[in-house]
C-alpha cells in the first residue's frame, strides 16, 4: 500500500489532534515537542518490517497507531456498556497508552529501528521491505517505548506503564507474569491492558486482511472448484470407492449404519 503526501500529512495531523484533545499539561506540551521533533522520521515510519505482518510501508506506523486509538475508544465503550468497572483509569490514560504503545518501533534518538531492506531477494521472496538496524542496541518494543518517554521527561502513570508493557498480550512470553495469573491480587487492577491489547490485535488483523485476503481469493475459488469437480463422478465409480471402504469395517452394524449415510 502507498500513501500520498496528503494522506501522510492528514494522518499526522490526526495524531497530533488526539494529543491536543485528550492529554493534559504539562505532558501535552512535552509530547507535542517530542513528536514534532521526530516528525520527519515518524511520519514515514512503517508499523513492521515484513508485508506478512502489517503496514510495512511508508506511513504505516502512524496509520496503525490511529487505528489503535480509534479502536481503543470504541472497545472502551463496549466494556463500559457490558458492565465493566472502568473507574480505575481515565480516558486520558487510555488515549496516552494507545498513542505510545508502539513508540519503541522508531528506535532511539539516533538510530531508526527499521531501515530499508537492500537485499532484493529477501524483499521478493520473504516480503521484508525493511530490516532491523544492527546499530541499535536490542530492546523489546514496550521497554523502548517507556524508555523514550521517560528519557524525554514525559511522565506516565502506573496504569499506562502496565498497558504499554503488556499490549502484545500473551503473544509476548514476558507478559505471562501479568496476564497468566490465577491469584486475584496479582491480576491487573483495571481492564485497560485488555482494551489496548484487543484494539492493537484488531488493528493488526484488519491491516493484514487489507494486504492479503484479496490475494487469497483465486486460490480459495480454485480449491472450491477442485472439490466440486471431484464430486462429479459416475455413480458406479463413487459406489465402488464406498464399497471398498465399507468392506474394511468388520462390524456389520457399523457397516450398515455407514452405508445409510
Amino acid at each position: 500500500m502507498k500513501l500520498n503526501a496528503k494522506q501522510l500529512n492528514d494522518n499526522w495531523d490526526s495524531l497530533i489532534s488526539y494529543i491536543d484533545a485528550h492529554i493534559n499539561n504539562p505532558r501535552k506540551d512535552k509530547l507535542k515537542e517530542f513528536y514534532n521533533l521526530h516528525k520527519d522520521r515518524l511520519i514515514l515510519y512503517p508499523a513492521s518490517h515484513k508485508k506478512e505482518y502489517h503496514n510495512a510501508f511508508h506511513g504505516g506506523y502512524v496509520e496503525h497507531v490511529l487505528r489503535v486509538i480509534k479502536g481503543s475508544i470504541q472497545i472502551y465503550s463496549l466494556w463500559k456498556n457490558m458492565g465493566s468497572d472502568i473507574s480505575g483509569f481515565t480516558k486520558e490514560e487510555l488515549i496516552f497508552s494507545a498513542l505510545n504503545h508502539d513508540l519503541g518501533k522508531m528506535g532511539d534518538e539516533k538510530f531508526d529501528a527499521y531501515i530499508p531492506q537492500d537485499n532484493q531477494w529477501r524483499k521478493d521472496n520473504l516480503g521484508e521491505m525493511y530490516k532491523f538496524n544492527d546499530s541499535l542496541p536490542f530492546s523489546s518494543v514496550p521497554d523502548r517505548s517507556l524508555f523514550l518517554l521517560q528519557s524525554n521527561g514525559i511522565t506516565y502513570s502506573f496504569n499506562e506503564m502496565i498497558a504499554i508493557q503488556t499490549h502484545d498480550g500473551l503473544y509476548d512470553e514476558a507478559n505471562k507474569k501479568y496476564l497468566l495469573t490465577y491469584m486475584p491480587e496479582t491480576k491487573p487492577r483495571t481492564c485497560l491492558p485488555y482494551i489496548l491489547h484487543q484494539a492493537d490485535m484488531m488493528a493488526a488483523r484488519i491491516e493484514f486482511e487489507r494486504e492479503w485476503l484479496g490475494k487469497f481469493g483465486g486460490d480459495v475459488k480454485n480449491s472450491g472448484e477442485s472439490k466440486s469437480n471431484n464430486n462429479i463422478l459416475p455413480n458406479n465409480k463413487k459406489q465402488t470407492t464406498k464399497s471398498k471402504a465399507l468392506n474394511t469395517i468388520k462390524s456389520k452394524g457399523l457397516r450398515n449404519m455407514l452405508d445409510d449415510l
